[in-house]
């Protein structure tokens, strides 16, 4: 089977494009890992070509061995679609899990996304946080968000209320909150272990000025994630600009009673009184 055939590879290929379609990745903006599964891997195993191995730039000793699709740094979303094999890889981690080589792709050079410490640190903690569950790292520049963090202070609190206010449907799909991380130049080391620290509680990782980071356990879950919170700041941007207090809201106990019958636990630190 070639890779690119694989329904793994398709489902990312997929979803690279939905970004790219939401307008979420002008230029070469935002990336996507996946932690592909073992029987995944032998599916491919016969595409597989090791090159040399390679700093990440971190350590995660907790994926030792595991293999990794991810999007090209300086590769642009919108031709993943048109050219996976030039715009995506496919890496291993050494057995310490500090070094790597592609696999597959790439096939015109490069390397992979220059968040890779940003993405392994943060597959580290969710894997041993999901019990193993969540596979795909996502990052977008989603306007919305992005403009709010212009306006809003940069407290998890405060963002988690407002998103969650702008629609129901918002604490059931991330019932834990959101983190926002403060602006940091992206790419090393430090944002990577600000937003690891965050994402041992939240599955959004909010990156001021700059765009969100998300985990979920597969693609749609994951892109579903990312669409529903850039949705809810979308609702949050039209009502400041139509005025900015809100006549009426849903309040605390209206939040009580949807956790109640929908059978989420909601943090009562953000379900304080205005």
């Amino acid at each position: 089977m070639k890779m690119a055939d694989a329904e793994f590879v398709q489902g990312f290929i997929r979803m690279a494009n939905d970004g790219w379609e939401q307008g979420w990745h002008e230029r070469n903006g935002g990336n996507l890992s996946y932690r592909v599964k073992p029987e995944e891997v032998q599916q491919v195993k016969d595409q597989i070509r090791p090159g040399e191995w390679k700093a990440t730039g971190t350590s995660v000793p907790g994926l030792a061995g595991e293999y990794f699709l991810v999007t090209g740094s300086g590769k642009y979303f919108r031709n993943v679609i048109l050219d996976p094999e030039d715009s995506i890889c496919m890496i291993q981690l050494d057995e310490a899990g500090e070094n790597y080589r592609i696999v597959w792709g790439l096939v015109n050079g490069g390397r992979p996304t220059s968040e890779l410490p940003s993405h392994l640190m943060n597959h580290e903690v969710k894997m041993t946080a999901s019990g193993g569950k969540h596979r795909v790292i996502y990052h977008a520049h989603t306007t919305n968000v992005i403009a709010l963090t212009f306006v809003l202070p940069l407290e998890d609190k405060v963002f988690t209320r407002e998103l969650w206010e702008m629609a129901t449907e918002c604490p059931v799909v991330f019932p834990d909150g959101v983190g926002v991380v403060p602006w940091m130049v992206p790419g090393g080391r430090e944002i990577a272990v600000a937003t690891s620290r965050l994402m041992k509680k939240y599955d959004v990782a909010i990156w001021a000025h700059h765009g969100i980071f998300v985990s979920g356990e597969d693609f749609d879950l994951t892109f579903g994630l990312m669409h529903t919170v850039e949705k809810s700041a979308e609702i949050l941007v039209k009502m400041l600009s139509m005025q900015p207090d809100k006549r009426q809201t849903i309040t605390p106990g209206n939040f009580r009673d949807l956790a109640r019958d929908f059978q989420v636990t909601l943090p009562e630190e953000f379900l304080y009184e205005k």
